[in-house]
């Protein structure tokens, strides 16, 4: 099982990501888009790296907007996988 990260390591990686926040023992993101075609392209793009990673978020999808949550849910929180895949996720357009 991957070890949960203590406050002060969560908050030197989270210094390191743009456009997440740290939301109880979960990393969000919402993203935009022009519309819901767009929106389910980014979604697609999600599979890739998450499968790569054997690391899975959960996502929710209201038409042009995306939600990506991450957690380690067997760990119970925080873990490097998080911050690892939203890097990834982060550099996808």
């Amino acid at each position: 099982m991957d070890s949960l990260l203590t406050d002060t390591e969560i908050q030197k990686r989270f210094s390191q990501l743009s456009g997440w926040t740290v939301e109880g023992n979960q990393l969000h993101c919402t993203r935009k888009f022009q519309d819901f075609i767009e929106a389910i392209a980014f979604v697609n793009k999600l599979v890739e790296p998450s499968e790569a990673a054997a690391h899975h978020p959960d996502i929710e999808i209201s038409y042009n907007k995306v939600t990506v949550n991450l957690t380690t849910h067997d760990a119970g929180g925080l873990t490097e996988k998080d911050f690892a895949l939203a890097q990834k996720i982060s550099q996808l357009n």
